[in-house]
């Protein structure tokens, strides 16, 4: 065990931790007033209960050895996982690998709660978390990253393009979907963007500890994950507002932070194999693409993905491990493949059957999760309670309140 390292990781799993209330705000200013508070706990419940359902069984069922779809029980509770290194990094404790992964748990559900805001019970929310949690999440970490199928066939994703963004964005597109519309989708808009920069200024700085954390020690790698992530996050912001300025004709507030975001996922699963001009060509491609996401193919398709976990993070995503199929490279990683533009087809096929087949199986399962949620608890709030507010109506207190 290496001091080092260990210090390193405890602080990548603080700033990845402090993503989730970052989601919370940056949301939360998204939304109207009336609920920014429902939309903010949305993303802060997570932290309470994923928490505590990875230390009981979650982390058990991704990590633990079990077969190529799902671990087993050894480490329910936690049994064997203490301060000796485990089998994932000889260079720090168990239970801190443990950590780190949690914070990645947490932040995927938060991602969700993007496509469902301002219509979803939060009862009804919380009870389909969990359960997508343990047969959405769980499955998925173990086929990629807990020596699953998707490991055994030489897939590669770094830092979470289909483990947390594919996954999140497409369960937030079919439950936002099933849900059905807001009342007033069409004439929303944010009721205070300070508020969702502030929350976005914190995203893309634990979002260095989601990407530079998981390569789990400071070697060359992980400091080229460092730049690659800079610099991605930066062309991700340049492309988004080329292109809203072309189609817009004015480049905006918003805009600029969503590039970010889209620039940050589209690098995440590339971000430990590749170069930093791929990076640039990633993020700034992943801007362009999520611009089109946000803008077109939701008012295409009518769908109301509130703010957008399917536009940024299943968009992103799934161009982030096209991506790492083109552009990866050994001569960054000699533990990766090389990609189709440095010869390898056969790394590019693979990034695709991971990404179809996690579209498949999150949309699938997601959807029945959803519908049997639903035969005991309402997933959608009445009409009253969309009209007058989910914070007062569900939560019994208002954002802001007016001063004599």
């Amino acid at each position: 065990m290496q001091l080092a390292d260990s210090v390193f990781m405890f602080v990548a799993t603080m700033l990845v931790w402090l993503m989730t209330p970052g989601i919370a705000l940056f949301y939360g200013g998204m939304v109207r007033s009336k609920n920014v508070l429902n939309t903010a706990m949305h993303s802060i419940m997570p932290m309470a209960v994923i928490s505590i359902l990875w230390v009981v069984i979650g982390y058990s069922l991704s990590f633990s050895p079990g077969n190529m779809i799902l671990g087993g029980f050894d480490w329910i509770g936690l049994k064997g996982v203490g301060f000796e290194p485990g089998p994932y990094s000889d260079t720090i404790p168990h239970n801190l690998f443990m950590l780190f992964q949690m914070t990645f748990a947490v932040l995927t559900v938060s991602i969700i709660a993007g496509g469902i805001a301002e219509r979803m019970k939060f009862s009804a929310f919380l009870i389909f978390s969990i359960l997508w949690s343990l047969f959405v999440y769980a499955p998925v970490a173990h086929w990629v990253w807990g020596g699953g199928w998707l490991a055994e066939l030489g897939t590669l994703d770094f830092a979470g393009g289909n483990v947390v963004h594919i996954s999140s964005g497409v369960a937030g597109l079919v439950l936002s979907i099933i849900l059905g519309k807001r009342k007033s989708a069409d004439s929303s808009s944010p009721h205070n963007l300070p508020l969702t920069l502030l929350g976005a200024a914190l995203i893309w700085f634990g979002w260095y500890g989601f990407n530079v954390g998981s390569a789990l020690t400071i070697d060359e790698v992980a400091m080229n994950v460092f730049v690659n992530t800079a610099v991605a996050s930066a062309a991700g912001v340049i492309g988004w507002l080329l292109i809203e300025n072309i189609v817009n004709k004015k480049p905006t507030m918003l805009g600029a932070l969503s590039g970010a975001i889209a620039g940050l996922v589209a690098i995440t699963p590339a971000c430990g194999f590749v170069t930093p001009a791929a990076s640039i060509i990633i993020g700034l491609i992943g801007g362009l693409a999520c611009f089109w996401g946000v803008s077109s193919l939701k008012s295409k398709f009518g769908y109301d993905d509130t703010l957008d976990a399917f536009g940024l993070h299943g968009i992103g995503g799934t161009w982030g491990g096209i991506a790492t199929g083109l552009f990866a490279t050994t001569s960054v990683n000699e533990g990766a493949a090389n990609g189709l533009f440095y010869g390898g087809f056969d790394l590019f096929w693979k990034q695709l059957v991971a990404i179809i087949a996690t579209y498949i199986f999150v949309a699938v399962v997601t959807f029945i999760i959803a519908k049997v949620v639903n035969l005991f608890v309402s997933l959608r709030v009445n009409e009253e309670d969309e009209s007058l507010g989910l914070d007062l109506t569900l939560h019994g207190e208002k954002a802001y309140n007016e001063s004599i």
